[in-house]
């Protein structure tokens, strides 16, 4: 498990554009989602809210890996990667609803537990 680097924390409060999240199916096919509802939780996880999540869930609950890509006002983007986590109770859960907004379900949440972090093609952590 890698920490986040404080440039992202710092980032992560400039990003222009919901960002990205991404994972896998079993064959290795991508599938990307705008993902409005993520927020810090420590200093090595993110946690996602599934709102809508489809072909994400089913990969997350196949095994995929994770990435969370996102791009500051400067345009310099950063992206996360890491084991993800499903979790429909518990600290994770609790988290996402204590921020998710109440007219969104929250089904569940996602923690990415962070490997590596990039600035561009710099490994930042």
């Amino acid at each position: 498990m890698a920490i986040i680097p404080q440039e992202v924390k710092t980032a992560w409060e400039d990003q222009v554009i919901a960002p990205v999240f991404t994972t896998t199916d079993t064959n290795g096919i991508p599938n990307s989602v705008y993902a409005t509802c993520i927020r810090i939780l420590d200093d090595s996880t993110f946690v996602v809210a599934d709102n809508y999540f489809g072909k994400t869930k089913a990969n997350i609950e196949a095994g995929s890996t994770g990435s969370i890509l996102f791009l500051t006002s400067e345009k310099k983007g950063y992206q996360i990667k890491g084991t993800l986590v499903y979790e429909s109770e518990g600290e994770y859960f609790d988290f996402m609803k204590s921020w998710n907004p109440d007219h969104l379900p929250g089904n569940a949440a996602v923690a990415l537990k962070v490997d590596e972090v990039y600035s561009g093609s710099t490994k930042l952590a």
